[in-house]
């Protein structure tokens, strides 16, 4: 690709000064390309865990258990209600400390790496948002829909599975929709713990090279293009759902 398109961006470097080296020098291509998938698939690993903790918050805030219902309550309470980057850090940097590490022959390794909390993390904060978001769809469920299942011999977990979950979706997917895609706005905070993302990689590349204009404008498209690909998706998503009366 280099080969491509590196000879027009090295003549718009040496014409006009606009340094997007990133597109003529190989070992920045590499280092950009690295930073695309890790935070791909940072942004997967986010967004699946954070619907995973909503549908399971969701099932236990109509538990029968009280312990269970404080319990979710004060989860969803401390995620809302505290700066994500500040959960990031605490995750990282406290919980990260008192959790097992792995001797790697003369130095120890943690278990879980600054991937992984930037997931847990990330996934846990939007999940406290997603767990209000499913929970507002199981309300727009008609009774009579609920007391069918009973009726039929479904179980609790059962009914909320076949039944009550696959209906509630349809319902709160446009709210769900606005969620993930804060969710992936708000993964470039990872860069605060060394995860080689897009902004952790593009901010070394403009301290590297000062050419911090020309890195901010390829940042913003590719987040941009990112979230016009995912509203896309979630849009046909909804649409193919979509069931008369279920919104």
């Amino acid at each position: 690709m280099l080969e491509t398109i590196g000879p027009f961006f090295q003549k718009l470097y040496e014409g006009s000064g606009w340094n997007f080296i990133i597109f003529y020098e190989a070992y920045e291509y590499d280092r950009f390309v690295a930073a695309i998938w890790v935070s791909i698939q940072l942004i997967i690993a986010c967004l699946a865990f954070s619907l995973v903790v909503g549908i399971v918050g969701a099932w236990a805030q109509g538990a029968k258990s009280r312990f269970i219902r404080l319990g979710m309550a004060g989860y969803i309470q401390f995620f809302r209600n505290t700066p994500p980057f500040v959960q990031l850090l605490t995750f990282y940097f406290v919980v990260g400390t008192i959790t097992p590490q792995v001797d790697m022959g003369g130095y120890y390794e943690p278990v879980i790496g600054a991937f992984g909390w930037a997931v847990i993390s990330l996934g846990f904060f939007a999940g406290a948002f997603n767990t209000e978001i499913f929970r507002s769809g199981i309300e727009a469920v008609p009774t009579a829909t609920v007391e069918a299942a009973e009726a039929l011999g479904y179980s609790r977990i059962k009914a909320y599975i076949y039944i009550i979950l696959p209906l509630a979706f349809r319902v709160c997917l446009p709210a769900l929709n606005n969620n993930l895609v804060n969710l992936l706005k708000t993964t470039t905070l990872a860069y605060a713990i060394a995860v080689p993302e897009m902004m952790y990689t593009a901010n070394q590349i403009w301290s590297d090279n000062v050419n911090v204009p020309e890195m901010m404008i390829v940042l913003f498209l590719y987040y941009i293009g990112l979230v016009g690909i995912l509203v896309w998706l979630m849009h046909r998503w909804e649409h193919n759902m979509r069931i008369p009366g279920y919104g």
